[in-house]
C-alpha cells in the first residue's frame, strides 16, 4: 500500500495495511545529521530540506511539519530571545496592543477568501512538492480561540489576562476565533477539492500535570463556544481535528469532543492520560477516534531501550485495534537526549507492524 492510501484510510477510519507513522517532530540536529550525512554547516544552511531527507531515512508515511530550530546552534522552536522578548511584555503593553486590534467583525469583514484560498493552496503544494511520497499532513495552531497566550505575552500576563481583564479576554478569544475559522474554511476547500488530508493536527495548551490552568467553567462559557464555531467548517465536510493533549485533560477532554474534535494526541500517562480508556471515547457522533500517538517522550523514549519502545509501540496496536484509528506519532517533540537507536527501533517497530 502506498503512503498517500495508507494515511487517507487511516484518517478516514478504514483500516489500512498497517498504522501510519508520521513524523515532524524530530527536533534533533546531531539525529538528522547522523540520519543523513549531512555536515554541521551543510544542515545549518538548509534546515528544512536535510530535515525532510531524515524522514525518507527513517521511512515516514506523513510529515506534520518539519520541525526546524529558532536559531543556528539551538534546537527548540524558542531560546533566550524569544524567551527575553516574553519577559518584556508588561500588562499595559499586552492591553493597549489588545485595544488596538481590530473588533472581531472587521477581521471577518477583510477575509477575502479567494485571494487567502489561492495562495494556501500554492504554498501547500509547494511543500508537498518538496517531500515527495511522504504525505504533507500540516498542523495548524491557529484552529483555536487561543484561551492562554502565553507563547506570546508570557504565563503570567496570560494568566492574568484571564482572571483581570475579562473584557480583553474575551475580545482576544474572538479575533482569534475569526481567525481559526479562516484557516478552517481554507483547509475545509482544500480537503473538498481533494487536496488536503482529511485530518488535521491543533488543539492549544491549557493543561497543566495537575489538570487545566483555566477554570473548566469559564472555558465552558466562553471558549468551548468558539472552539465548535472555529471548527464548523472542518465538520462540514468531514474532517478530523486531532487534539493535541499535553498534560492532564480529564477534567474537559468531553467537551473537547463535543466541539466537534475526531481525535486526540499525546499522551502523558504520567498525567492520568493513558491509551487504555481514550480507546473507547468516541465523537461526538458516535464514531471512534483517530490517535495521533501514543510514544512518549517524557519516559519510554528518553529513559528506555530499544526493546521498550517496540513493547510499548506493539501495546499501542494491541490497545487500538477495533477500538480507534492509530497513526504513530510522539507525546511532543524528538530532542537531542532521546537515543537515536530509540528513535529507530520506533519507525522499525511500525513500517513492520501489521494490523
Amino acid at each position: 500500500m502506498d503512503k498517500q492510501t495508507r494515511i487517507a484510510q487511516a484518517f478516514d477510519l478504514i483500516q489500512p495495511d498497517r498504522p501510519p507513522i508520521l513524523g515532524g517532530w524530530l527536533a534533533a540536529p546531531e539525529h538528522i545529521r547522523a540520519l543523513t550525512g549531512c555536515s554541521p554547516e551543510e544542515y545549518w544552511d538548509d534546515p528544512w530540506s536535510w530535515g525532510v531527507r531524515a524522514e525518507h531515512a527513517l521511512g515516514s508515511d506523513g510529515v506534520v511539519t518539519i520541525f526546524t530550530p529558532v536559531s543556528r546552534g539551538a534546537y527548540r522552536c524558542v531560546d533566550g530571545r524569544v524567551l527575553e522578548e516574553r519577559a518584556a511584555y508588561t500588562e499595559e503593553r499586552m492591553l493597549a496592543e489588545i485595544e488596538a486590534m481590530p473588533e472581531p467583525e472587521q477581521v471577518k469583514a477583510d477575509f477575502d477568501e479567494e485571494a487567502e484560498y489561492a495562495a494556501f493552496v500554492a504554498e501547500f503544494k509547494r511543500a508537498q512538492a518538496q517531500l515527495g511520497d511522504i504525505v504533507w499532513a500540516p498542523a495548524d495552531w491557529d484552529l483555536n480561540p487561543h484561551a492562554l497566550e502565553y507563547s506570546r505575552y508570557g504565563y503570567e500576563n496570560a494568566l492574568t489576562l484571564t482572571a483581570t481583564y475579562r473584557d480583553h479576554w474575551l475580545k482576544l478569544m474572538r479575533v482569534k476565533a475569526e481567525i481559526g475559522r479562516q484557516h478552517a474554511i481554507l483547509r475545509a476547500r482544500a480537503i473538498r477539492a481533494g487536496i488536503h488530508p482529511r485530518a488535521i493536527l491543533g488543539g492549544e495548551d491549557i493543561c497543566a500535570q495537575r489538570g487545566p490552568m483555566i477554570s473548566p467553567h469559564l472555558l465552558r462559557k466562553h471558549y468551548f463556544p468558539l472552539l465548535e464555531y472555529i471548527l464548523e467548517p472542518l465538520v462540514e465536510v468531514g474532517a478530523r481535528q486531532v487534539w493535541h493533549c499535553d498534560g492532564d485533560w480529564r477534567p474537559i477532554l468531553n467537551d473537547v469532543l463535543a466541539c466537534g474534535v475526531g481525535g486526540l494526541q499525546g499522551f502523558q500517562r504520567e498525567c492520568g492520560m493513558e491509551l487504555e480508556w481514550i480507546v473507547d471515547l468516541k465523537t461526538r457522533w458516535g464514531d471512534p477516534l483517530v490517535i495521533f500517538g501514543p510514544m512518549s517522550v517524557t519516559r519510554t523514549l528518553p529513559y528506555g531501550t530499544p526493546d521498550d519502545v517496540r513493547a510499548e509501540a506493539e501495546h499501542a496496536i494491541d490497545t487500538c485495534r477495533g477500538k480507534a484509528s492509530l497513526c504513530f506519532f510522539t507525546s511532543n517533540t524528538i530532542t537531542p537526549d532521546i537515543p537515536l537507536d530509540n528513535v529507530k527501533a520506533l519507525w522499525e517497530t511500525a513500517l513492520n507492524s501489521r494490523w
